[in-house]
Formats: C-alpha cells, structure tokens, sequence
C-alpha cells in the first residue's frame, strides 16, 4: 500500500520495502521491522504518521471478544449515527464511513498502516469516533499497534481459533492483554472471567450485578428489554432476535452512554432503528422461515439455536478447514442437542478433504436418526433440507452468513447461502 503525502521530504508512504525509493518513505512497525534496510531514506513510524495525520481528537473504540463483535459494533455504529455523531466503522463487513461504506469486507482487523490511513479518512470527513473490530490474532501480531482507545469493550469468550493459538489458555491471555492497560473498558460481567485492570472499568450483564443491567425482558416479537444503569431505568424494543442479541444491544447502549454521556432515555430510543446486520440471524424467507447466520463456532451456534428452539429446527452446517479441528465434534454435539433434522455439508474446506470434516463433525451426533445427508456440495445440501422442509419448521443455515463466496483448494467461488434459498424459493 502506497499513500501520497504533502509538505515532506517525500512524496509517498509505503508499508512493502519493495516499494521504497528516494522519493517514499518506508513505513516501520512492529510486523515489518524486518524487512527495514540500512539504505533507507526515510523511515516514519507508527507515531510519526499518527502527528502527521493528526488523529488525535478522534475517539478510537475496539471491540473483541469470540462472538458478537461485529453485531456490538454495528449497533454502536447505527447508535451514534442516529445521536448525530459523524462515526467510522472499520471491520468483517469493510470500512463505512457516516452511512457510506468505502470498502468491502477485508481482514477483521487490517494491518497497523491500513487502519491509521482508515482512521484519517475518517477523520478528514468530521468523525468524532472510529469504532473497531479487534481480533485476537491482531492483538498477537501487535496490527493495533500505537492505538490510544477511547474505550475496549470485551463481549465473551468460548472456544474458537485454536488453530492459531494451540491452547484455550494462551487465546485467552491475548485477548485479556488488551484490557491490562488504564484506557476505559466495557467487560461482559456474565461471560467467561479474564484478567483485566479494573481502573476505568465498566462492566454489563443480563444476570450478575453490574454498571449496565437488564432488569427484565422479552423475546416474543423481537426483544424488549428494561436497562438500568444507577438512578436510570429505560425500555427498548428491537427486531433483533435471541438472548445473545440482548447482550450486544446492552454492551452498544452502555458504550454510547459511555462515550457520549447522553441520558439512557435518548439513546434507548434511537435502538429500533438498528435492523441488524447482513447474515447475523438473517431471516431470507418468511413463509417458509428460513434463517442464514455467520455461527461458526460450539458456542456461536447454541447461542443461535437456543433461540430458535421454539419451533423444530432443520439445519445445515458444517465446519472451515485448516482451522480448528476440535471444536468440530463440539459443533456436532450442539446440533444434536437442539436441531431435529441435521444436513452436514461444507463450508469453505479449503485445502481440506470436505469429507474427513463432516466424518469429524458426525462424531458428535449421538441421535444418528437426525442425521438426514452428508453432502459436501452444499447446494445440494441446502436444496435437500429446503424440499425436506415440513410446514413447521425452520430451515436454518449456519457457517458462512453473508459470505458471496465458497473457498476450495485455494480457489474461491461464487456462493450465496441466501442466494440458494431465493432461487429454491
């Protein structure tokens, strides 16, 4: 990536070393320090380029946790916007900037110089904030590297990635090593404890004792929910489906608050006009109900399972590969628990044999009798379980949201979940 500068000794900013010549300046961080070479001209650093852009007045807030980032930090997004704040939003989904989206979906979290030149596009068009997506293996490879946060917010912690990390235990140390500095932070009082400095800390939960509570609320219809924060007590209403969707809301109005100080009232108000985000518990057809959500993980799906388990669920799924091959039995487990039909297909294998995947997955199915297909063409699948559909259930489609694409042998090709059901529909 090469940017153009003005007023310097030169004219360009590049992050590649191949890139550099007397007329650009090498980028240095902490993930390209080795390739920096003594013939260099010019070198700027994370600071140098953070006085450059001048990013100070804008309010950097990141986001981590296994599940919920993205749904927290779009709410937060549509939150701040609708207060009328210019607001910057950099994540799965891309980068939008005051209702615009800029870029499409790239890394959760960029690298170090794409993220500051994202924060001064923001800034150059009057945004106060910048909210972030913050992964663990961003926090591992130090790409938030020189970041000053307004405010972290953590959402929970299960089972995901140890395909990278090697150990529960090790991707929860990078995770809490986001929250052990006196920036202030918003910690999920109800998930998984970590370690945190409990300077500057805020903390939300449906059922511990908290800053943010919901003393009382409602799935039917969408969610209704009561937030009590001190001498505060306000209602608000949502589309949104699932006690996991309770959670996101909770932690996107406390961080408001936090951020802005605005009364609870006023920014309970504004909560309806968030629809949700693109393949998070996307409901594709009414009649019959079928649902596409990004769930991708044991912990992911029974968070949205538990929440459908009213009707009986048919469901399609299966597992990425050359990722973490032991949640794959957990995620079979969790399908048995809730799903009265089972259609196990891949999801993007990659260099994987689709089929030792599903065989990994099918050892958590104890009731064999809801295992309806193994198909590792997933069209095939999802137009199985479709025509298999009985009149009172819920087709639901798990693993790939609104993914446009199905990645096999290191090629990616064009695939839509929802696309299936429109065309079977």
């Amino acid at each position: 990536m090469k940017i153009e500068i003005q007023n310097k000794p030169y004219k360009y900013i590049t992050d590649n070393s191949q890139e550099v010549d007397e007329n650009t300046a090498f980028f240095l961080c902490k993930q390209n320090k080795k390739y920096k070479q003594d013939n260099f001209k010019h070198i700027v650093t994370v600071e140098e380029l953070k006085e450059i852009y001048n990013l100070k007045d804008i309010k950097i807030v990141g986001i981590t946790g296994t599940n919920g980032k993205t749904t927290t930090a779009a709410a937060l997004y549509s939150f701040l916007l609708d207060l009328g704040y210019k607001v910057g939003f950099q994540g799965t989904r891309g980068l939008f900037i005051n209702e615009e989206k800029i870029e499409g979906k790239t890394l959760t979290t960029p690298l170090i110089f794409n993220t500051l030149n994202h924060i001064k596009e923001a800034k150059d068009k009057g945004c106060e904030f910048f909210i972030m997506e913050v992964s663990s293996h961003a926090i591992e490879q130090q790409r938030i590297e020189g970041l000053d946060f307004e405010l972290k917010i953590y959402t929970n912690l299960t089972q995901d990635h140890l395909d990278y990390h090697k150990t529960f235990e090790e991707y929860k140390r990078v995770k809490e090593s986001f929250f052990l500095d006196e920036s202030k932070k918003l910690i999920n009082k109800d998930a998984k404890k970590i370690n945190f400095n409990i300077k500057n800390a805020f903390t939300y939960a449906l059922d511990a004792p908290a800053t943010y509570n919901v003393t009382a609320y409602t799935l039917k219809n969408g969610i209704s929910a009561a937030i009590r924060h001190f001498g505060e007590l306000e209602s608000l209403y949502s589309s949104l489906q699932g006690t996991f969707n309770v959670y996101n809301l909770l932690a996107a109005v406390a961080s408001a608050q936090i951020l802005t100080n605005k009364p609870l009232k006023e920014i309970c108000e504004v909560v309806e006009n968030f629809a949700g985000v693109s393949g998070r518990m996307e409901v594709v057809s009414e009649q019959p109900l079928v649902i596409v959500d990004f769930a991708h993980t044991p912990d992911g799906m029974d968070k949205v399972l538990d929440s459908l388990k009213d009707k009986p669920i048919s469901l399609v799924f299966g597992a990425g590969g050359d990722r973490d091959k032991s949640k794959r039995p957990l995620m079979g487990r969790v399908a048995n628990r809730y799903a009265k039909k089972i259609y196990l297909t891949s999801d993007n294998p990659r260099s994987e044999n689709p089929q030792t995947i599903l065989d990994e997955i099918a050892l958590g199915i104890d009731k064999k009798e809801k295992l309806k297909l193994v198909e590792s063409d997933r069209k095939k699948a999802i137009e199985e379980a479709f025509n298999q559909l009985e009149s009172d259930e819920i087709l639901v489609i798990l693993g790939k949201g609104d993914e446009d694409y199905q990645e096999i042998d290191g090629v990616k090709y064009p695939f839509d979940d929802r696309e299936v059901v429109r065309d079977l529909l």
